[in-house]
């Protein structure tokens, strides 16, 4: 048995690789499934997010590789440039690996909440799958269990801070005065309502939703006073908007150089501030060419995030500790579980035993043998039973010079040394 954590993130791959290597939700059951049939694999969970690819596993023996090539094939990818910006941990480096993503504390901003959701829906596709069985399911509640309890005993998860604030915060640094700038936002997901109550708390008034849905769309602009419109309407709204704001499941660009730069001429060049956290992009990079364009990607955020993380750096420390607790209780609990079948079935066979004796007792009663004699016959005979086995195997042992397992049964039985030379 072996746990396994592998994948790419914000850390070791930029995103034109995150891009490439992200499933869409509406491939995960289909690659689970196949994942598990290819691999080793005998249980199995992906986390898909803008920042990360990460495969969580359970196998018989570790067998890394020939998952990185089923990952590898899977994206049309090279197993060599994979392997360049890959990572791997096994079994308590993986459950640590998965309790600190679950934490927040292996985010690009540090402590951000949206992980732990992100990885509880990874959890229930799998179980949907059928990929998650009793070990990883183990681990997975282990993992929600621990990052509750960083939330709860420390400060990590103190004041707004996420790439949807980090976002807004950049916007706040280049417009002055955000009261008078106009918003449109792209896509109707959890990210895009961060974005929007950030930009409602920071007084934008004219906010404008963009979603393939309309019904979804008008969802969320209801619960900001915003407009919802559809993807169709974007060129029209771009002409107004001074923020926009993209994260959307697409897996090619909704917005192209061409649309942008038609509404800069009608803009008459008044600049346009834009922010793609989607992992396939949204924006064509091409944008980010033309004057009076500022794009940025979720990896410019990084010197925003710089600053946001020195308010939560105490609490990571502490946070740090309460995951180690945590692998180290789960570690614990497998490996009592390991020890379950063995103590079963010694249960079964001391029952068994037991009751040849118990048998042998009674008919020794009814063929009127003396009750105390039948007592005496049952505990010797029982007592012998439940010592053969053991003298023999320990014997062996000892002929065999295996004087460490002698040293394991003296603590297994718990012995007294000194026991024997007082009687």
């Amino acid at each position: 048995m072996a746990f396994i954590a592998l994948g790419i993130n914000h850390k070791t791959a930029s995103v034109d690789v995150r891009e490439r290597v992200a499933f869409t939700p509406e491939q995960l059951v289909e690659a689970l499934q196949q994942l598990c049939r290819i691999t080793p694999s005998r249980e199995a969970a992906i986390l898909s997010t803008c920042n990360r690819s990460e495969l969580y596993l359970e196998q018989d023996h570790p067998s890394a590789d020939e998952v990185l090539a089923w990952l590898a094939g899977y994206h049309n990818l090279s197993l060599e440039e994979l392997r360049a910006c890959a990572y791997v941990h096994q079994d308590d480096a993986a459950v640590r690996h998965m309790m600190r993503v679950a934490s927040g504390l292996d985010s690009m901003v540090l402590g951000e909440p949206q992980i732990l959701g992100q990885m509880k829906s990874a959890y229930a596709v799998a179980r949907e799958a059928g990929t998650v069985g009793p070990l990883l399911g183990r681990l997975f509640q282990a993992t929600f269990s621990t990052a509750k309890t960083v939330r709860t005993d420390t400060a990590i998860g103190e004041n707004p801070v996420s790439v949807a604030f980090a976002a807004v915060s950049l916007a706040r640094q280049i417009f002055s005065d955000l009261h008078r700038s106009q918003a449109l936002l792209i896509g109707a997901g959890e990210t895009i309502t961060l974005v929007a109550r950030h930009l409602h708390e920071q007084g934008v008034k004219r906010i404008v939703v963009a979603n393939r849905t309309l019904e979804r769309a008008s969802l969320l602009a209801e619960e900001f006073g915003a407009h919802a419109v559809l993807l169709a309407d974007m060129p029209q709204e771009l002409v107004n908007s001074d923020i926009v704001i993209s994260s959307t499941a697409s897996q090619l660009p909704i917005l192209g150089k061409g649309a942008v730069e038609r509404a800069l001429k009608q803009r008459r060049h008044k600049p346009i501030f834009m922010v793609d956290i989607a992992v396939p992009r949204d924006i064509e990079p091409e944008v980010g060419e033309l004057d009076d364009v500022y794009l940025y990607t979720v990896d410019d955020l990084h010197e925003v995030v710089a600053e946001n993380l020195k308010s939560r750096q105490g609490a990571a420390q502490a946070a740090e500790e309460l995951v180690g607790a945590g692998v180290e209780d789960f570690m614990q609990r497998l490996r009592e579980l390991a020890a379950v079948d063995v103590l079963r079935a010694y249960r079964q066979q001391a029952e068994r035993l037991r009751d040849e004796e118990v048998a042998k007792a009674q008919r020794m009663l009814q063929n009127g043998t003396a009750a105390d004699e039948v007592l005496a016959h049952l505990a010797r005979g029982l007592t012998n039973k439940l010592l053969h086995a053991p003298s023999v195997q320990l014997k062996k042992l000892s002929a065999d010079g295996r004087f460490d397992a002698l040293a394991v049964a003296q603590e297994l039985f718990a012995l007294d040394e000194g026991s024997d030379k007082s009687s």
